[in-house]
């Protein structure tokens, strides 16, 4: 089973789904681990408190990667009061692979950035 999720973290890493900028983003935001240079920037469109659209672009390991993809993947449709909700434990559990400290630290990288980019938006909009 083990290889079942590894291969979809792999699958996430080398065919990312939702990787591109758009133009006129609602939010955007951006996180980077200085230590081993891992980088997501997340833009999205957010209409009634719902995520309409989410893009990421990025470099890093397979796991910030392949979290940002499956976390953007995630994202679309849900309410972001529920999204800022989200924790490590989501993030263990939608990566289905266990995660060393160091390693969770990258997977959690997205999911950093796109609540940053909530926080950000919902201050300009109050």
């Amino acid at each position: 089973m083990a290889d079942l999720y590894q291969d979809q973290i792999l699958d996430h890493y080398k065919n990312p789904r939702n990787v591109k900028k758009i133009e006129n983003p609602n939010f955007t935001s951006g996180e980077q681990n200085p230590s081993c240079g891992d980088s997501i920037a997340i833009e999205g469109i957010i209409e009634n408190g719902i995520i309409k659209e989410i893009y990421f672009t990025g470099k890093g390991c397979i796991l910030s990667q392949a979290a940002a993809s499956l976390i953007t993947e995630y994202a679309v449709g849900k309410n972001i009061d529920e999204i800022l909700k989200l924790d490590k434990e989501f993030v263990i559990k939608l990566m289905s692979i266990k995660l060393g400290p160091n390693r969770l630290h990258c997977a959690l990288l997205p999911l950093q950035a796109l609540q940053q980019g909530i926080i950000a938006y919902k201050k300009s909009t109050n």
